[in-house]
């Protein structure tokens, strides 16, 4: 199996994997042109279709810029394995000519020992350059940001604008083109205006005449969900980033904005699934690493699980005398469990993207009260035809059962919904409110409900 044969499916590299192994063969120095025309992304597949062993024989075969551009598409587990596997010079070639946030996440990845052997080897504008952003937490403004971006003074004319531009774009490869942001004296953010702006402006204006004051940015430790917050808020294709003094010190482009977006989703899934965040793709976690994420919520579910067995067992005279009763346990704790994750899931993405916020804490009880009364007695009046129709076991066993479902998908609603503001006012993570987690709370509250019911109306001890 290749190192990336578990993700996406390549067909048409599939196809031309026997060709570049030819080449690799008979002609190596051809293979940079004959794969001129094919775009990095669609190498990169090629890439990962190789046998193991003919990866780095491949990546070496291409000019440095060339593999650079073909490894910022590669899978993270097919990077870190080449890399790790080449001299710390051949990499440092490579890794020169990427752009200084993808540098930087590069580095990132590999074993630290790797990392800094690589990092001594770079040029030192490009390590210092590097150094400089891998200071910056990973899941911050900071670390999502490139330096690669185009600055004018807000004094300068135009015409100088449009030459410090074409000197920008011709002097090295800079990612964000799109946007020219304008600096007072002292660096500091002042304007943006649009290349296209750029270039229509009247000859002998300045640049001050024509800029967008007060443009939308984010500061250095802004984490990734602000920035993509903001990014979709203003619908901006990049946004830059400036340091406590206001100053210009990057910008993040929306390929990046993209990636976090996908990073913090993947993060909340996982919470959600009760399990700790992944430092690492799920093949280069380690097996007791994952054993560690996964563990910890396990034995807090297994506790919980353990006052539902406390909760039945304070009710064994009562199922002893109505023995019937265990027979709908599933379905009542099932009911409320379920409305319970419905109401976390909503409530824990509404507050990801703005839509709730603490304040609302108030309506959003008020909401998911109405909306508990109207699903349980959905579920109440179904349970209650069931029961009635379907057994034997007549209208008042069958007024339980809804009574019952009634009330515990209310409670199942009011506290998937109520857990995540709480968690959020506590300062925790809404996400960690998971729907295990919360089914947990709610079985044992619906068992203490059903027999409490059944006590009542079936005049049970």
């Amino acid at each position: 199996m290749t190192p990336a044969s578990h993700s996406k499916e390549r067909p048409v590299a599939d196809l031309l994997v026997p060709d570049i192994l030819a080449l690799l063969e008979e002609a190596p120095g051809d293979l940079a042109a004959e794969t001129e025309e094919m775009h990095a992304a669609d190498l990169a597949d090629v890439v990962e279709a190789l046998p193991p062993g003919r990866v780095g024989e491949f990546l070496r075969a291409l000019p440095p810029n060339r593999a650079a551009q073909v490894i910022e598409y590669l899978d993270e587990e097919v990077r870190a394995e080449f890399l790790e596997h080449v001299t710390s010079q051949q990499a440092a070639e490579i890794i020169s000519e990427m752009t200084p946030d993808d540098r930087a996440d590069l580095l990132e990845e590999l074993e630290e020992e790797t990392a800094d052997e690589i990092l001594s080897d770079l040029p030192e504008a490009q390590r210092q350059e590097t150094e400089r952003l891998l200071q910056y937490e990973a899941d911050t403004a900071g670390g999502l940001m490139t330096t690669q971006f185009v600055a004018v003074p807000r004094a300068a004319s135009i015409d100088d604008a449009l030459s410090l531009v074409r000197a920008a774009a011709r002097s090295a490869r800079r990612e964000s083109m799109h946007a020219i942001y304008v600096v007072d004296e002292d660096g500091r953010l002042a304007g943006v205006m649009s290349l296209r702006e750029l270039v229509a402006a009247p000859e002998g204006t300045r640049v001050a005449d024509h800029m967008v004051t007060e443009p939308v940015s984010v500061p250095v430790s802004a984490d990734r969900a602000e920035v993509a917050r903001a990014t979709s808020e203003y619908d901006l294709v990049a946004i830059p980033v400036v340091d406590g003094f206001g100053r210009l010190v990057g910008v993040i482009t929306v390929d990046d904005v993209i990636d976090a977006i996908q990073e913090e989703q993947t993060e909340d899934v996982q919470r959600l699934g009760a399990v700790q965040p992944l430092d690492d793709p799920y093949f280069l976690s380690g097996f007791w690493d994952l054993v560690r994420r996964r563990v910890v919520w396990l034995v807090l579910l297994f506790v919980g699980g353990m006052f539902t067995s406390a909760a039945m067992q304070s009710y064994l005279a009562t199922i002893g005398q109505a023995l019937v009763l265990t027979a709908f346990v599933p379905l009542i704790i099932s009911s409320g469990g379920n409305s319970g994750s419905q109401s976390a899931t909503l409530i824990i993405r509404a507050l990801a993207v703005g839509d709730v916020e603490i304040g609302d804490a108030l309506r959003v009880l008020l909401r998911e009260l109405g909306q508990g009364l109207a699903l349980g007695s959905c579920l109440g009046v179904i349970g209650f035809g069931l029961v009635a129709f379907g057994t034997e076991q007549g209208l008042r066993f069958a007024t339980v059962v809804a009574v019952s479902l009634v009330l515990v998908v209310l409670v199942g609603t009011v506290v998937g919904s109520m857990l995540p503001l709480l968690l959020r006012r506590l300062g925790f993570d809404p996400a960690v409110a998971s729907s295990p987690f919360v089914a947990s709370v709610v079985d044992v509250t619906g068992i203490i409900v059903y027999f409490t019911v059944a006590r009542q109306l079936l005049q049970l001890a």
